[in-house]
């Protein structure tokens, strides 16, 4: 019973139909799913990912009415999206120039090279070159040649005011293992440790930087809600549900949410983890050629579809 890496990062936008723009057509990440907030109805919920949305690809959006984020530790720092190599890098440093997005030389972020850039709300990104041996799934129809596409989520950095109970939680509650520490003045104040999760790789580390002096973040729009680790069974996520129980550690208890299975916990300082499986998957309630084209509802909101659709704006 191991997690397995980044399942999804989901974070806030206050303007939806910029950000389809910018992430469906600027970045050429396939939006696989149009559908809601679950918990509240009258936002949509947006995934983008690879051609198919598999697990580990998933970067999605809360659309809240929200006033900007607010920077600091008790909050996910940053999140980076896997490409290729150092080539497409470069391509990208193009394109994102072209488009008006400040962007960052190439440089090493523990030891792998990197460009940083934000999205049009503050959105703190940045692509890393994962080698290319990551397995991901081509989106055929985006502006992004296949060669440079996104390929996928890369590490998450969290911030943190003090180490010792999020590692805690991390390495004897998840299981997750530390494996050395870097600092990077342009991504944190203090030192960055670094967690392998499961077997680990570009797809699979939590950074955790500790950031003492930083104020408390505030979260709203350009900020992250929250991070899914993935794991890959409804029976290892029953044993982690558990394993939550046993424990006695505070947390969400099973959710369905219909494309995957939940739980969610807070560390220490209050940055939401979620555990989520693999399946069923975005193709359980529409074919996969089509996905993302239209309204999604899972079943229990389905009856609600015309009070749903009138209370959202056009993408």
């Amino acid at each position: 019973m191991k997690l397995t890496g980044i399942h999804h990062v989901t974070a806030i936008s206050a303007d939806a139909p910029g950000n389809r723009r910018f992430y469906a057509e600027t970045l050429g990440m396939r939006l696989v799913k149009k559908t809601v907030n679950q918990d509240d109805t009258s936002a949509y919920h947006l995934f983008y990912a690879d051609g198919a949305g598999s697990p580990g690809s998933d970067l999605t959006f809360f659309d809240w009415p929200a006033s900007p984020a607010r920077r600091g530790t008790h909050a996910i720092s940053r999140t980076s999206l896997r490409v290729a190599n150092e080539a497409s890098l470069e391509w990208w440093r193009i394109r994102l120039a072209e488009a008006g997005i400040a962007v960052t030389p190439i440089r090493a972020i523990n030891g792998r090279s990197a460009i940083d850039f934000e999205d049009p709300e503050g959105q703190r990104l940045t692509l890393i070159a994962d080698g290319g041996d990551i397995p991901f799934i081509v989106w055929e129809k985006s502006s992004v040649p296949a060669e440079h596409q996104i390929r996928g989520l890369g590490p998450v950095t969290i911030s943190v005011p003090k180490l010792e109970r999020t590692e805690v939680v991390l390495t004897q509650l998840l299981g997750l293992e530390k494996i050395g520490s870097y600092r990077d003045a342009a991504h944190a104040t203090g030192e960055i440790h670094v967690f392998r999760i499961g077997e680990g790789g570009a797809d699979a580390e939590l950074h955790v930087a500790v950031e003492p002096d930083l104020p408390q973040a505030r979260e709203g729009a350009g900020g992250v809600h929250h991070l899914a680790l993935r794991t890959p069974t409804f029976a290892d996520y029953d044993a982690w549900a558990e394993r939550l129980r046993a424990a006695g550690y505070p947390n969400s208890g099973p959710v369905d949410r219909f494309y995957f299975r939940s739980l969610y916990l807070r560390e220490p300082n209050g940055i939401l983890i979620e555990i989520a499986t693999d399946g069923p998957g975005f193709a359980t309630d529409e074919p996969a050629e089509i996905m993302g084209e239209k309204l999604s509802l899972p079943p229990f909101l389905e009856g609600k579809r015309t009070q749903i659709e009138a209370g959202l704006k056009p993408l």
